[in-house]
């Protein structure tokens, strides 16, 4: 169908259910506009959401038994064990690459299949592109190297190392089929609300102690699989202490957690059927990110472009006005306005970031 028959049809849509709800005095003919207009913007979005590409995993059982087949199951592998690769653990302190005994399956669950679970699928199709958080332009392998730093609390791999190729390797896999900027259904962890107020640790502490604790510890030091030194990583992995995330890494965001949270958790929870309500998810999350974690070292040298810093950024400098406090746990709206009159006074070409 043409996009203008569509259009067409969204306006006929929109003007049938006007006239459905007018009262029996007529309306002013302006206000008649104006609901045509919003309900025909509001139908445009639905549209555009169901052009979204439903993205369908390839399946690693049907590679062949060959040298790029075996590369990329053994990128899959670092994936799902990475504490067995390249923890901190292993006999070969070379190969000694995360500082924690987490796996890249903890964050990108299912190793990165998972609908609203970070999924890795597509990611390859990205790379090369502009990083705002270091400022310039990087490859797969940098954006590999990033998560390395920050969510594995570790240092960089070389890009020549075997473990990069089969990380990288399984990550292309992942991208059979798509499409460079093909929107892809399940990216990402959601877009739920936000609150109007700032999200609450002390709430979060009792939903978490309900909640999460018989997994992940009241503590949040996790459940390990054998004993310290076998490097057998976590059977729940720990979400504030020593062997967790970094404070410069992703998940200590609170919008990301809070979203990640409310699509995937507790564990059996999906997008489509959460179980903990918005706002649990918003405080919980905010109990989280105010534990103590490893902190990682420069990070004033983040988002060299202050304009374009993400607005839960949880350590400064900012240039908004706002408090570390705020940015931390929000609410956000006020920070985005003031990023967006700094962007406007000195012409910003950047999109915010959430």
């Amino acid at each position: 169908m043409s996009e203008r028959l569509q259009m067409m049809e969204r306006r006929s849509a929109a003007v049938d259910l006007v006239r459905a709800l007018r009262p029996a005095a007529p309306l002013p003919l302006a206000l008649v506009m104006v609901l045509t207009l919003a309900i025909c913007d509001v139908t445009a979005q639905q549209a555009d959401t169901r052009s979204e590409t439903n993205y369908a995993v390839p399946d690693l059982g049907s590679l062949p038994d060959d040298a790029q087949g075996r590369l990329v199951r053994r990128g899959r592998d670092l994936v799902t064990a990475t504490y067995a690769h390249i923890g901190p653990e292993v006999s070969d302190p070379a190969k000694r690459y995360a500082g924690n005994n987490l796996a890249c399956r903890n964050c990108h669950l299912d190793a990165g299949i998972k609908r609203f679970g970070l999924p890795l699928w597509g990611v390859s199709e990205e790379y090369p592109r502009y990083d705002a958080e270091v400022g310039q332009d990087i490859s797969i392998e940098q954006r590999v190297n990033g998560c390395m730093k920050r969510s594995m609390n570790g240092r960089a791999m070389p890009t020549n190392a075997p473990e990069m190729k089969a990380i990288v390797a399984y990550l292309g896999f992942l991208s059979t089929g798509v499409t460079a900027g093909a929107p892809l259904t399940g990216k990402g962890a959601g877009n739920m609300p936000e609150l109007d107020r700032a999200a609450d640790p002390a709430r979060g502490r009792l939903i978490y102690a309900a909640t999460c604790a018989l997994c992940h510890g009241l503590d949040g030091g996790g459940i390990r699989q054998g004993l310290p030194s076998m490097a057998e990583g976590f059977a729940f992995p720990p979400l504030w202490g020593p062997q967790s995330f970094n404070d410069g890494a992703g998940m200590n965001r609170l919008i990301t957690a809070a979203n990640f949270i409310h699509a995937n958790m507790p564990d059996g929870t999906s997008y489509d059927h959460p179980q903990l309500s918005v706002e649990e998810a918003w405080d919980v999350a905010a109990f989280v990110v105010a534990q103590p974690r490893p902190q990682k070292a420069d990070l004033a040298l983040d988002f060299p472009d202050r304009a374009t810093k993400p607005v839960d950024t949880p350590y400064g400098p900012y240039l908004d006005g706002y408090s570390e406090q705020q940015h931390k746990f929000g609410p956000f709206g006020p920070i985005r306005e003031a990023l967006k009159l700094l962007q406007a006074e000195t012409a910003y070409p950047q999109t915010l970031q959430r």
